[in-house]
């Protein structure tokens, strides 16, 4: 649809705009040590998870591809960082970073202990890490591991580091189980955001969006923002 001259364009809704960004994502680069990524200055938002908790299916889903990031057929056994880089026209402003699950017992505990100091040195130490994406099934709730995750970035959430706690296949829980699921992982994330998810049924896939996309662009205006005036103000501003 074309807009006469004179008139605005009809403004874009903040999910239709979250989901066109996530939509641009393409592969980078793989690596398997950290000194094998490439230095960036863009916000890179990391994925991580339990094998089988479906980290994959959700960033296909948010980037509404089906062959962006890869289930490797032995659960635990890809063991390195995808990166994809993300923006419109080429142009590249933010990063999702794929870590590989964690957790399935056919690893040789030898190599769970390695890729687990991997994941921590990078979580710790990535300057331009934004935020994490942490996907747990909430029919098995939060593990050891997951908690040992979340203590590791904890210093780092303190000092503005983002985090979303995506509670996937939400669509296998009924309403009441949703609800407790939300209230028990809520006691073990604080200080982070909490969602349902579930690529099947369509469950928190905008919110998830528009979460990603504010983190990337932090300082960005809405579209359909107008000139500040003082009467717009709430009383006590």
């Amino acid at each position: 649809m074309t807009t006469a001259p004179g008139q605005r364009a009809p403004a874009t809704s903040p999910a239709t705009r979250a989901m066109g960004w996530l939509h641009t994502a393409r592969f980078l680069t793989t690596a398997p040590r950290l000194e094998h990524l490439p230095d960036l200055t863009v916000p890179e938002i990391a994925f991580v998870g339990r094998s089988n908790a479906g980290k994959s299916t959700c960033i296909n889903t948010l980037a509404q591809t089906k062959r962006l990031a890869f289930a490797s057929k032995t659960p635990g056994r890809t063991q390195a960082i995808n990166l994809f880089a993300l923006g419109k026209q080429g142009e590249t402003d933010a990063m999702l970073a794929d870590l590989p699950g964690y957790g399935y017992a056919a690893v040789p505990k030898a190599d769970k202990e390695r890729w687990q100091q991997v994941m921590a040195n990078y979580l710790v130490t990535r300057e331009n890490l934004r935020g994490v994406v942490m996907l747990c099934d909430p029919r098995h709730g939060l593990t050891e591991l997951d908690d040992i995750l979340l203590d590791v970035i904890r210093p780092r959430v303190a000092q503005g580091l983002k985090l979303l706690v995506l509670l996937t296949k939400a669509d296998k829980l009924n309403r009441e189980e949703q609800n407790k699921a939300m209230s028990i992982a809520r006691l073990q994330t604080a200080g982070g955001e909490l969602r349902l998810f579930s690529a099947l049924k369509r469950i928190g896939i905008e919110e998830t969006a528009m979460v990603l996309y504010d983190w990337a662009h932090p300082e960005q205006p809405p579209e359909d923002s107008r000139e500040p005036h003082l009467q717009d103000a709430p009383e006590g501003e």
